[in-house]
């Protein structure tokens, strides 16, 4: 989290520099609102297509990005808040645009809204060009700016169905293209031959490829791989439905921890999963699927063996690399997968590692329990099962009265985000370095 803290707001500092430099005359102040309104409209135009050409291409899952990131959990993440920032900045930009408008006709503007001097250029240059749109991009922009802040707010909504975001959400790059055209014809002339202006340039260059290519369903991460489903296991206790999928000779392979973007039904969209399962070489993977919603509960239902599906992978850093010889484990819920799929590694090539691993859960199925256990004794593990009605919950006293060299170890967390952030939270508190605390943040969008 601190890691893409600093990037959003480093970048947004960067181009912020970047544009005072390339305007220095708006530190010696502006003589009346008027001209204070110009500058800042110009401001936040340039910051909130620079945010939004930044999340044009996250959404595109650039594996380049996935390490220094890291993971394309934590992509997602900084796609949302640039999401967020490109909606704030996109409505102060449309306030600042509206506002001599609506001041002038309240009787507090004096005079009314200034017109500008018409400019002497030279005949078929290309600021004269830009100067005869000027007037088409304004409209394109005001209703591109309501579309794209409709569907922006619509992507936050939880309430809404996955199936309806992913629907949504590949509207965004027609709303995305059209604000490219508004701000290429009404940033100021002169700005882009200065370093902010080039930098936006390249931005929206690769924000518009970005955008096509949304549009055509392509994108820029792992291959797709096809497969067929083998075996289906339904636990009615856990509401946890385990697939078995023998993949076509395409899959790369993948590491534990990771996890793949799972297409059961093409109008449905993929869904993202982690695989349950070490890699082998045998093209077989599992994929342990909670009934968090109506789709992913309709599923025990709706699959059947012999189905085909497709796979976009493997994705996500949560693959416990780490030098130290100490580690601790810590899930809670359907957040144990990818610790089961690292057992699993561990029971056939071992690490020389000491761990601890604590399964907190609230839901209890004896035949899964002892799978886990002996899942557990065949990789070295040691295991703390939790169920939260008999054994109560887990927290930071707990884990550190239980294991007494813990700030030795690196800690690996998955599962309920409020859960881990407590954890992290008093932990850290109580001495543990931030960087030895790896969570993943399983939250698309």
């Amino acid at each position: 989290m601190r890691k893409i803290a600093w990037y959003f707001w480093g970048g947004l500092a960067l181009l912020s520099l970047l544009w005072l430099a390339s305007n220095p005359a708006v530190l010696a102040g502006q003589p009346n609102f008027i001209a204070w309104r110009n500058v800042l409209n110009q401001y936040s135009g340039v910051l909130g297509m620079a945010v939004m050409s930044v999340a044009m291409l996250l959404a595109m899952r650039p594996t380049l990005a996935e390490r220094p990131l890291g993971g394309l959990d934590k992509m997602y993440r900084l796609h949302k808040w640039l999401g967020i920032a490109a909606l704030v900045l996109s409505l102060s930009h449309w306030l600042l645009a509206q506002a001599p408008k609506w001041l002038s006709a309240l009787g507090l503007l004096g005079g009314g809204r200034p017109r500008r001097a018409p400019l002497q250029l030279p005949e078929g240059s290309l600021q004269q060009t830009f100067m005869g749109l000027r007037h088409a991009a304004e409209g394109v922009g005001e209703w591109a700016f309501y579309a794209a802040a409709v569907l922006m707010v619509l992507a936050l909504l939880k309430r809404l169905p996955y199936r309806r975001f992913v629907q949504l959400h590949r509207l965004l790059p027609l709303a995305y293209l059209a604000l490219v055209f508004h701000s290429v014809l009404l940033l100021k002339f002169d700005n882009w031959a200065t370093p902010s202006g080039w930098l936006l340039a390249l931005l929206m260059a690769g924000g518009s490829v970005a955008a096509i290519l949304s549009l055509c369903r392509r994108y820029g991460g792992q291959p797709r791989t096809d497969g067929r489903i083998v075996a289906l296991d339904y636990q009615p206790a856990l509401k946890v439905l385990a697939v078995d999928v023998q993949l076509d000779p395409a899959w790369p392979g993948h590491k534990a921890g990771q996890f793949a973007f799972v297409t059961f039904h093409p109008g449905e969209g993929a869904h993202p999963f982690t695989l349950a399962s070490a890699w082998q070489g045998d093209g077989c993977v599992r994929l342990l699927i909670k009934a968090l919603g109506d789709y992913t509960a309709a599923l025990p239902a709706r699959l059947k063996t012999g189905d085909r599906i497709q796979l976009e992978g493997p994705y996500g850093c949560f693959t416990f690399d780490g030098a130290r010889p100490r580690q601790i484990w810590i899930s809670g819920g359907i957040g144990v997968t990818p610790f089961v799929a690292r057992m699993q590694a561990l029971a056939a090539a071992p690490a020389g590692q000491r761990i601890d691993f604590f399964h907190a859960t609230s839901d209890y199925d004896a035949g899964v329990m002892q799978r886990l256990s002996q899942d557990a004794a065949a990789a070295g593990v040691d295991l703390h099962l939790l169920w939260q009605p008999r054994d109560g919950r887990l927290d930071a006293e707990r884990l550190t009265r239980s294991v007494p060299d813990w700030r030795d170890a690196d800690i690996w967390f998955c599962g309920p985000a409020a859960f881990g952030r407590q954890l992290r939270e008093r932990l850290l508190a109580l001495g543990l370095p931030a960087a030895r605390f790896h969570q993943e943040l399983f939250q698309m969008r």
